[in-house]
């Protein structure tokens, strides 16, 4: 039993001034280093969570972009229309051509038949 340490509040323990100097130094390291550490980790998961809401706001859709996307859309449709008539009308316009040359050459036969009616009737007008 003499190994048996005696532990009451009237006990008195000596140590050397350094050695304890020592200890507070370490429990006060400890503690900082504990309070830094969390510090740490709340603001990397508030700057995380700032973050991640952000994003959530930036993919939601706004009215303003709704109705931007509406109009983007709607002129996309006015844009088709206009493109499906402008071919049309390149069409109607190379059919138009065609179509003047026939009549210019029909207008030329007619001319030529009305000289040849009026040879063969005697007119020379």
């Amino acid at each position: 039993m003499k190994d048996q340490l005696n532990i009451s509040d009237k006990s008195k323990i000596s140590m050397p001034i350094a050695n304890l100097i020592m200890v507070i130094a370490l429990v006060a390291s400890t503690v900082f280093g504990y309070s830094a550490l969390t510090n740490r980790i709340t603001a990397l998961e508030t700057q995380d969570q700032l973050m991640s809401s952000d994003l959530l706001k930036k993919a939601e859709q706004t009215p303003k972009n709704l109705e931007i996307y509406m109009l983007i859309e709607h002129n996309a449709k006015i844009i088709a229309k206009h493109q499906e008539l402008l071919d049309k009308n390149i069409h109607s316009q190379v059919m138009i051509n065609n179509i003047e040359k026939s009549l210019e050459k029909a207008q030329e036969n007619i001319g030529y038949l009305k000289n040849l009616t009026r040879k063969l009737n005697g007119n020379s007008n």
